[in-house]
Parts: structure tokens; C-alpha cells; sequence
């Protein structure tokens, strides 16, 4: 389908006027041929291959905002999940591979670099507990690296072996950063059903069934959506409201097809998917929360609040699919918390709990995102929300995340302050009676009826 003049003239005045970005460019790459048993050569051959793969991401992203005018925030890199490239090492600390991946990503300019990551959603093998056990130091040492662990899949359940495991995992990496707002638990998520092409960290990782290397990029424009619901009148029924979300998505979808297809072609790699997701950024308007308002409900987390959720999800992704016949990733609404202005301020009105959140998160598109909680708050407290978080992506076979951050030394009603993409954090209150037998039974959460589809 061709970009036509008037596409391009109505996406610059979104970009001049509504925040519309390309939220990132990520180059997807397999480093499956670097593994060795020696860590220090595996982490060097990591290093040379990002270096040399990512060489022109960030040329070529700059140049490609220059010339159609719109900005792209973020370049990334993922790749194949660590644990799998270091099956051979010896080693038990995979911290060094860490290091390398983010000096690879200081030297080729890159804002993140997302793949030290296992998946252990039917069984931990020992590759997969050193890298979760890795975890705590590795994003302590580095400042790009994201890191992600999918403990669950509407195939085979929740192993709740592993939700302990990263319950865990998340108090041990927020006592490790803990001298910098616990910013380490930023960067780390546990996940329902991870998908292989995700471009958005904390958990990119470079899937198995992919090229060796892929563009996927990532589109935001929640100010578009939003000034275009604030022009609807409040009589508009909510067909309208949903035919306008409709439309608005189509366009910044074809914004970003055409920075895709052109960052294909110019760093001579196949092109991936665009993942269309509204993803909020603190900037005055870029809010998902204040689209929830726009559609009609009085402050984000009132009542109707996931009732518009669920509308403004479906109709997002009924017009990313129009305008492009490589749709992925996540596609659809994200709700973290403390990247999006209208959400910290409906936690702080009082409108927004974490119960609320989690009751939204079965209709959006990722989960509990971006949540500051008090710093003594108990592994068997953060097993609990997540156990239910993967619960919700389990029986809904959808994907679905936990990213926690336990603020040490902080209460509820602080504030963490992240700056930058990642913004602010209102320390938000949980719920204290999570109790202390569930979290230690173990096993496996059987996967539900509807998985069996074959």
C-alpha cells in the first residue's frame, strides 16, 4: 500500500502538535554462534558482534528522523536470550556477558539492549538458574541491559517454582541498586506468554524463530489519540468514539510501516513487525490514563475505567491491522505507571490501586508496569501479585507482565524519580495478607482447558 502526500502532511502536524514519536527502532539479532564455554571469549564475541551488526542503527535512525520529520526516541538491540548463548559456559556468574552487552551498546550509541533473559515457563534447567541467579549483579553492573524471564504460557501453566524464584530475584536487584531508586527493577520483567518479536524493554529478546537479524519497530502516539477524542463532542456514542480511535491508529501506524520499510532497507536487514503500541511517556498529554478520561470516565481507575480500556485496546489493534501486514510484538495499550503523567496523577487523587491496575490489565496489553511498592514488602507479597498476574495471561492466553520495584527505604506516598523515558514513581501502597503457604507449595500451575486447540 503507498504512502500517499496527505499521510505524510497529517502525520507532521501529529508530530508538531500531539507527541506523535516512533517510540524505537530494534535491531533484532541472533548471537547463537558466539556461545563458548570460556565466558570471557563468549562475552567478547557478544561485544564484536553487536558492534559490528549495530554499527549503523543509530546513523541510520538519525538520518531517517531528519528526513520525514518525525522523531524516533529510542534504538535498541535484542538478542537471543543469554541463558541459551551461555549454555556452555562454565561459569556460574553470567555477569561478564552483562558487561559486555553494555559496553557493546555504549560503543554503537543505543539507548537499551534487552535479552538477558530464560525462559522457564515448564522447568528451570541449570543455564536458566545461573542467569536468574546472575540477575541481581548484572543489572547492578550495567546501565543499559534489560532483563526478562517468561515463567508462564497458556501451553504449560505457571511454574510457580520460578515466580518464587523471581519474587525473589526482584528484592535481591532492588537492594542492589537500592543507592539509585532501586532503578535495576526497572529494567527487569517477568512475563505470561512472551512473544519472540517484542521491540519494547524491558522485555525485547530475540526469539528463536526469527532471521538473524530483523528491524521490529514500535509506534507511540497516545497525544494523537487523545487531542482527537477531546475534539469529539460528549454526546458522540461509543461506536464513534471507537471509529475515531480507529481511524487515528490506521495513520500512526502507516507512520511507522514507513520508517520500518526504510530502516529495512538501508541497514540490509529484513524487516520485522510494528508493534503499535500506545506506550505513555511523562509528557504533558502523551497519556493513556487521560485517553480513559477523554472516552468519558472522571479520573483513571473510577468506575468504567476497564470497560474503556478494553475499547480503546480492540480498537487500536483493528486499526494497526489495516495499515500494516506485519503487525506484532504487543500491539495494543500499555498502562505503566510511572511513565505516564495521567496514571501518577489518579494514584495520587487516590482513584488508582494496584488492584484497580490489575483488573485493567486483563484487557490492555502487557500488566502491572512500572509500580513502585514500599521497600519491605515480602517476597511472598511480590509472588502473589505476580502469581495472579500470570494467571490473568494464562487463562486469557495473552500476553501478560509484572515489573515491580520495590522502592528500599521508601514508603507509600514517596516518590522515585527515575528521569529520562522511565520518568516518576509514586510509591504505591499492597495489600499485606498474601500470607505465607502459597508462595511455598511449588510445582506447577496446570495449564488450563483451552490450551489444548490442536
Amino acid at each position: 500500500m503507498q504512502i500517499t502526500p496527505q499521510e505524510v502532511s497529517e502525520t507532521l502536524a501529529m508530530v508538531a502538535q500531539q507527541n506523535l514519536d516512533i517510540r524505537t527502532i530494534t535491531l533484532g539479532l541472533s548471537i547463537r554462534d558466539c556461545a563458548h564455554e570460556d565466558i570471557s571469549v563468549c562475552a567478547s564475541r557478544i561485544y564484536d558482534r553487536l558492534t559490528q551488526a549495530a554499527a549503523q542503527l543509530v546513523p541510520t535512525a538519525d538520518q531517517l528522523s531528519r528526513e520525514y520529520g518525525i522523531p524516533i526516541a529510542n534504538k535498541r538491540i535484542s538478542v537471543t536470550p543469554i541463558a541459551e548463548v551461555c549454555a556452555a559456559v562454565k561459569a556460574t556468574d553470567l555477569t561478564p556477558v552483562a558487561i559486555a552487552l553494555d559496553r557493546a551498546a555504549s560503543a554503537v550509541g543505543i539507548d537499551f539492549v534487552g535479552g538477558f533473559s530464560a525462559l522457564v515457563h515448564k522447568g528451570i534447567s541449570e543455564k536458566d538458574q545461573r542467569l536468574i541467579n546472575s540477575i541481581p549483579a548484572a543489572l547492578a553492573a550495567t546501565e543499559r541491559v534489560c532483563s526478562s524471564v517468561n515463567v508462564a504460557s497458556t501451553k504449560a501453566g505457571i511454574n510457580m517454582d520460578a515466580v518464587l524464584m523471581m519474587a525473589e530475584t526482584i528484592l535481591k536487584t532492588a537492594h542492589a541498586t537500592a543507592d539509585r531508586d532501586s532503578i535495576g527493577c526497572a529494567k527487569l520483567v517477568v512475563f505470561a506468554n512472551a512473544v519472540e518479536d517484542n521491540p519494547f524493554m524491558a522485555g525485547a529478546f530475540h526469539g528463536s524463530g526469527e532471521a538473524d537479524a530483523v528491524v521490529n519497530v514500535g509506534v507511540s502516539g497516545p497525544g494523537v489519540v487523545r487531542a482527537v477524542l477531546a475534539g469529539l463532542s460528549d454526546k458522540a456514542d461509543i461506536t464513534q468514539v471507537a471509529e475515531a480511535i480507529k481511524a487515528t491508529t490506521f495513520k500512526i501506524t502507516r507512520a511507522g510501516e514507513l520508517i520500518a520499510r526504510e530502516a529495512s532497507r538501508r541497514l540490509g536487514v529484513q524487516m520485522g513487525i510494528l508493534d503499535l503500541s500506545l506506550a505513555p511517556t511523562p509528557a504533558e498529554g502523551d497519556s493513556v490514563a487521560q485517553i480513559l478520561e477523554a472516552i468519558g470516565v472522571g479520573t483513571c481507575g473510577g468506575p468504567g475505567t476497564t470497560a474503556a480500556l478494553a475499547l480503546l485496546n480492540d480498537a487500536v489493534k483493528k486499526g494497526g491491522v489495516m495499515a500494516s501486514s506485519s503487525v506484532g510484538g504487543l500491539s495494543g495499550a500499555f498502562i505503566p505507571v510511572s511513565e505516564d503523567a495521567g496514571m501518577i496523577a489518579a494514584v495520587e487523587a487516590g482513584a488508582l490501586s494496584i488492584e484497580k491496575l490489575e483488573a485493567m490489565t486483563s484487557v490492555c496489553s502487557v500488566g502491572l508496569d512500572m509500580i513502585a511498592v514500599p521497600g519491605d514488602v515480602d517476597a511472598e507479597t511480590i509472588f502473589g501479585i505476580i502469581a495472579d498476574e500470570m494467571a490473568i495471561g494464562v487463562i486469557n492466553n495473552k500476553t501478560t507482565a509484572v515489573r515491580f520495584i520495590p522502592a528500599i527505604g521508601r514508603a507509600a506516598g514517596d516518590r522515585l524519580e527515575f528521569g529520562g523515558l522511565l520518568g516518576s514513581a509514586p510509591v504505591m501502597e499492597v495489600n499485606r495478607f498474601a500470607g505465607s503457604v502459597f508462595a511455598h507449595r511449588g510445582g506447577r500451575f496446570p495449564a488450563p482447558l483451552g490450551s489444548l486447540r490442536n
